[in-house]
This record gives C-alpha cells, sequence and structure tokens, in this order.
C-alpha cells in the first residue's frame, strides 16, 4: 500500500450554526510510533492551512485510521473557505510521503457531502472507536459508489467475538436531512455516493465486531471488515494505577502531589492504589490534613471514593499507611493486619486495605493496596495471610481479586518465586510487556526461568487471583523522567484490563 491514502474527504455547511465543516480520513502504514500525519488545504481565499490529524483506531500492527476534522465559522471578516484544495502529508523517521493526487492535489467542492478516495467504492463513514458509557445504539454510515448498482447494504455484527452473529440491514438515505447520524449535508451524491446507515442495538456490551457487505450488480458482493481485522468499537478499558508515595520525603513534596493527580486525570486512571501514604504523627493520633491520600484525591477535578488505613510509625513523623481511590463506587472495604506485628511503633507492622468496587460492565472487584516486608523481614508470612485474607473475600459474586501495591521482593527472587508456585496470582504488567516470559513463568513453569527475569527491577505489582474474569490488555511504567516526572523512589505503573 501507499505510505499514506486519503480514504475520503467530507466538506459540509451547517446552516444551525454557520460553519462549514471538513473531515478527512486517512489511512497510514505504520512505519515508527513518532510520526506525523497533516492535511494541507486552502479554501478559495488561497490560503493554505495545516490540520493536523490524529490517531483514530489501529487496524493492525502495520496499518492505522487517522482523522483530520476541523470547524470554520462564518464571521463579520471571516468567509466560509468554499471549495476546498488539499493534500495529506506523512512524516516519520526523516522520510516525508504524500497523497496529493500524483501532484495535481485533490479538490472537492463546498457542501457536497463525502468524496471517496480513488478506488474507494465501499466506505465506513465516520466510525468512532470507543462506545461512550450511556450509548445503547452504535450507528454505522456506509458510502457506496452509486455506479454500482447498490442492492443491499448489511452489516454482520457480534458482541461476543464471533460465537454469536447478528446482522442488521442498512437503508439507503437519498440526503442527510434524513439521517439520524450524519451532519446537515444537501448533495451526498455529488461525487456518486450513496449513503446507506444501520443502527445496532447494542446494549450493555463492552465490545462490538463489525462487518460491512454490499450485494451490487456489477461486481457482486463487495465486503468491508477492515483489512480481515473486523470493525471493532470498544467501550473505555479499566484503568489501574499502583503508587508509592515515599511518604513524605520527597523535595517539593507538594508539587509531586499536584503532579500525581494531574496524572490520574489525565490518564483517567479508575482504580489508585497508593502504599506510603502519610500524615503527621501528632502523638499517634494523626492529622487528616496533612494526609497525602486525601490531598492528592482533592486535587483531581472530581474526587474519588477514597480507602485508607495507616500501620505504623514512619520516618519517625508520620503514621504510614496504604490507600485506595476508585472513582467508581466502593461497595465495602475492609482494613487487616497481615504481619505476625501489629505495634505501630515497628516497620514491621504491615497493614493492607480492600475496596470492593462496582465498575460497570465488570462486575464487583476487591482491590487489595499492599506494602509488605522484606523477604528476610517476613514476606512469606505476610503473603500468606494476605492470599488467605482474600480467598476468604472472594466468591461467585466477585468478578475479580487483585493484589497491589509495593511487595518488596524482586521479580525472579525467593519472594516471587514463592508467588508463583502459589499458581493462584499471576503478574499483570509481565503479562501485558513480556507475554513470552510470562508463559514461561507463570504457564509451563520452565526451569531456570528467574534467570529471564534477572534486569527486572520491579518490586511494585498487580497480581491477579486465577479464575478472575479480567484480562490485562496494557501495561507501563509512569513518574518516569520522561512521563509525568519522578514523583517517588518508586515508578508508578499502569495497567488497563478488559473483561472476559
Amino acid at each position: 500500500m501507499n505510505k499514506i491514502k486519503l480514504l475520503y474527504a467530507r466538506n459540509i455547511i451547517s446552516r444551525k450554526s454557520a460553519q462549514q465543516e471538513l473531515s478527512f480520513l486517512l489511512l497510514v502504514h505504520n512505519l515508527a510510533f513518532e510520526k506525523t500525519v497533516e492535511v494541507r488545504w486552502a479554501g478559495e481565499d488561497g490560503v493554505w492551512h495545516s490540520l493536523p490529524a490524529a490517531h483514530h483506531a489501529a487496524i493492525d500492527g502495520t496499518k492505522e485510521y487517522w482523522l483530520a476534522t476541523t470547524a470554520v465559522a462564518l464571521g463579520e471578516d471571516r468567509q466560509l473557505p468554499g471549495n476546498v484544495e488539499f493534500a495529506v502529508r506523512y512524516r516519520v523517521g526523516g522520510g516525508e510521503y504524500w497523497d496529493n493526487n500524483d501532484g495535481a492535489n485533490h479538490r472537492i467542492q463546498a457542501d457536497s457531502g463525502i468524496m471517496p478516495g480513488a478506488g474507494c467504492a465501499l466506505l465506513n463513514v465516520g466510525f468512532e472507536p470507543r462506545l461512550d458509557e450511556p450509548q445503547r445504539l452504535l450507528p454505522v454510515v456506509v458510502a457506496v459508489d452509486s455506479g454500482l448498482g447498490v442492492r443491499r447494504v448489511s452489516i454482520e455484527w457480534t458482541t461476543d467475538d464471533w460465537r454469536s452473529t447478528q446482522q442488521s440491514n442498512a437503508r439507503y438515505r437519498r440526503n442527510y436531512w434524513d439521517s439520524e447520524f450524519l451532519s446537515n449535508a444537501r448533495n451526498p451524491n455529488h461525487y456518486g455516493c450513496q449513503v446507506w446507515q444501520a443502527g445496532l442495538r447494542v446494549g450493555d456490551a463492552f465490545r462490538v465486531r463489525y462487518r460491512i457487505s454490499c450485494e451490487t450488480r456489477q461486481q457482486g458482493v463487495l465486503r468491508d471488515d477492515a483489512f480481515g481485522r473486523d470493525y471493532v468499537v470498544e467501550r473505555r478499558p479499566l484503568t489501574l494505577m499502583i503508587l508509592n508515595l515515599h511518604c513524605c520525603q520527597e523535595e517539593e513534596q507538594d508539587r509531586k502531589l499536584s503532579q500525581i493527580a494531574r496524572a490520574i486525570d489525565e490518564l483517567g486512571v479508575d482504580i489508585v492504589c497508593l502504599q506510603e501514604v502519610a500524615e503527621l504523627w501528632n502523638e499517634g493520633r494523626g492529622d487528616w490534613q496533612t494526609n497525602t491520600a486525601r490531598i492528592i484525591n482533592e486535587r483531581l477535578a472530581a474526587p474519588y471514593q477514597l480507602v485508607t488505613d495507616w500501620s505504623h510509625l514512619g520516618f519517625e513523623r508520620y503514621r504510614e499507611g496504604v490507600a485506595v481511590l476508585s472513582r467508581h463506587p466502593v461497595e465495602s472495604h475492609r482494613a487487616r493486619y497481615v504481619s505476625r506485628s501489629t505495634d505501630p511503633y515497628s516497620i514491621h507492622s504491615r497493614k493492607v486495605v480492600m475496596a470492593r468496587v462496582r465498575v460497570p460492565r465488570f462486575g464487583l472487584l476487591n482491590v487489595f493496596s499492599s506494602h509488605l516486608s522484606w523477604w528476610e523481614d517476613g514476606f512469606a508470612e505476610q503473603f500468606g495471610n494476605l492470599r488467605r485474607w482474600a480467598g476468604e473475600e472472594a466468591g461467585d459474586g466477585i468478578a475479580a481479586s487483585m493484589l497491589c501495591g509495593d511487595f518488596n521482593i524482586k521479580a525472579g527472587s525467593l519472594g516471587y518465586q514463592l508467588v508463583v508456585e502459589s499458581r493462584e496470582y499471576r503478574d499483570q504488567y509481565l503479562a501485558a510487556t513480556s507475554p513470552r516470559v510470562f508463559g514461561k513463568v507463570f504457564e509451563a513453569g520452565e526451569p531456570g526461568w528467574p534467570q529471564d527475569l534477572d534486569d527486572d527491577q520491579r518490586i511494585d505489582y498487580v497480581f491477579l487471583r486465577q479464575g478472575s474474569r479480567l484480562r490485562v490488555t496494557s501495561a507501563r511504567s509512569v513518574f518516569t523522567d520522561h512521563d509525568y516526572g519522578r514523583v517517588s523512589d518508586h515508578l508508578g505503573y499502569l495497567m488497563t484490563f478488559e473483561p472476559t
């Protein structure tokens, strides 16, 4: 394929808002992660503009959809662009690639609706990769070359990865004034396109896959299945973050607490597990106003539900503990010592908090925020107690149990081997970032597997209980020098999950 290709352009003038809307869907060859895609365009005034495109959806490892949109409002000193001339440019790895109609540039007339790219007889128009939270109806809009003699357009779709299949017929729209889903373009057939629409009643489904079929007189049946990968539309995954806060030992501590809150907001984190949460000792009575989990929570755009407790005196002046922050409702919560010691003056006294969180489409999740002792200071006993407690809390109504936080055991160490040998909990960061190594460790149990983790310096984990109805889909470190900056002596870890 060409490194970049125009799939369609759309030029619509909205009478309601007195503005002209331009959109361009592009097919881009994924040559590298760092790339720039833009549309160079000019209206009837001859002034050229650069319109950045944004990543819209992945097709596979080699191809992506990119979308560029803009709206120009009519003003006292500004005319609408009218007819538009344009080309699309892709810059990556020092190279530059164009789709500029073989040097003649593309042209689309004002208010003309959809203009297909070269060779695009069947197009999925205006699709989105995300289902909104309350959305129950998924619109599919198809543009077809009217010269093909279209007989029927249908959508084959599934909400359970093709274990069952449904089919919906699309309806032909003579113009966009009839449309429930598109803006008001008066002449959608200017470039020889027919517009067909279907509404898929997807209900509460997390993910929808679909394929488009078009029966024609001229070319038989045409199909569009996103290059064999299906169109996939899904709701937001569950996003979980873990972070040890370093118990108020950071320079510029207040700024860093604000930085953590900003990251939670910008990354759309659903559940946050914090360790080394600090508040002033105050002769053991504590000082809620100085609690670092409370401070982070109150600096969020919209505060979460907060569950926190403390276990021991930290750094001679703080009540040190753990916390869970949840965007979703916490139905119940508990705190329990998992260490033999419960002496608040002993650093080996370790308490864990559990929040039972109800997440739409995921169900009830038991989330444990943990900070256990080193191997030589009681890890094995503490992990055993935590396992038993988590087992007591599990049941038919619980979708997942997650042990999260700072376990003070290096990947591959004796403590980590103990977790592996329990055959009950699995390392989700490893599952997402190194599936091959994960398979050797947690599935095949190959001899010598600890050597594969020699370079893995993590001591912070999300361990997911076997049989949980969750699957990790991505994982990365955060609060690095290049990702929100350092805020602690630990990195944070961000993971996404989908229901199974």
